[in-house]
Formats: C-alpha cells, sequence, structure tokens
C-alpha cells in the first residue's frame, strides 16, 4: 500500500482518474449519492489516499479530500472519506485518518477539525478526539452527525498508549497489529 498526500496540482492524469473513479463507485454506485461529485472544490484541497497497483482499475484504497477553510470559516473540512470494500476493518480507515490528521497539523496548524459522517460512525471519529457539534440531520436520505475536533495541546495518536484513570497503561490493540 502506497500513501501520497498531494495538492491538486500534484496529482497526475491518472492519479486523479483513479480517485474520481473510487469517489463515484462507493459514493454514487454503491451507496446511490445522485449529487455532482467533480464539485469544485478539489482544486484548492489537499488529498491523501492509498493506493495499490496503479495498473489496476480500481487501485484505491483509502481517500480522503481536506479543505482548508477560510477566513469566514477557518475549520478544516474533512470529506469524501472512503475506503475500499475490500479494505474495510482491516485497520486501513484508521490509518488513513491518522494520515488526514497529521497533514492538518502540519499544513494548518492550530485550526479545529470537521467531519460530516453517517451516524453509525460517530465512535470511529470520537476515537480520533472529534465530538458531535450538529445533528443528526438527514444526507442522501441517511442520518448524519457533524464533529468537531478541536486543537487542545498535543492529542494522543491512535495506536498510542494512553493511562487510565488508576493509573493502569492501556495500549490500543490496532498498535500490536
Amino acid at each position: 500500500m502506497n500513501w501520497k498526500t498531494l495538492e491538486f496540482e500534484q496529482l497526475s492524469a491518472r492519479e486523479l482518474y483513479v480517485v474520481l473513479r473510487a469517489r463515484s463507485a462507493v459514493f454514487v454506485v454503491e451507496q446511490s449519492h445522485v449529487c455532482l461529485d467533480a464539485d469544485g472544490r478539489d482544486e484548492h484541497a489537499l488529498h491523501v489516499f492509498a493506493a495499490d497497483d496503479m495498473s489496476r482499475p480500481m487501485p484505491i484504497l483509502a481517500y480522503a479530500r481536506v479543505q482548508p477553510g477560510d477566513s469566514e470559516d477557518p475549520e478544516v473540512t474533512i470529506d469524501k472519506v472512503l475506503t475500499s470494500p475490500l479494505r474495510r476493518g482491516d485497520g486501513t480507515a484508521e490509518q488513513l485518518i491518522e494520515r488526514v490528521l497529521d497533514a492538518v497539523a502540519e499544513r494548518w496548524p492550530g485550526r479545529a477539525t470537521r467531519v460530516s459522517a453517517p451516524l453509525g460512525l460517530r465512535s470511529f471519529y470520537e476515537q480520533f478526539g472529534f465530538r458531535k457539534t450538529e445533528g443528526p440531520y438527514l444526507e442522501h436520505g441517511v442520518p448524519f452527525i457533524g464533529l468537531t475536533r478541536q486543537v487542545r495541546g498535543t492529542q494522543p495518536r491512535f495506536g498510542a498508549r494512553r493511562r487510565a484513570a488508576d493509573g493502569e497503561s492501556l495500549v490500543n490493540t490496532f498498535e500490536l497489529l
């Protein structure tokens, strides 16, 4: 698995094509989201993805688009988050969010980060420090919530050792895999 974090101008034509193809396969075909995927926001976004053999028709294993915000709304927005059906449940999604959060911290330090996610993924995002800030609301007929991750000093990384309330050391099992 080859991870990349690229600005729009850095994407090759092949990379852009397979990213758009993966987004269409997941959001339009699999999840029946009837919307214009090429929404005009890709040009100003950061694209974080994992790819396998680029000669394959569907090499994208995970993807997220990261938008920097602006002077009116400075929060960084993560959207278009997906994992290939072949990689769901194997830790790839966690690796993707870790890489996205690392990129946000490097490029836009001190900014809060938000994501809109299906209600069932609340606990997934909460493990990264996101907290529910809005919703639930319907998006494409599915209940969604808005989650925000505030910047509070150093946040524990997924897989890092954490201290329990009684001082006992805990290890996230993802770290051991």
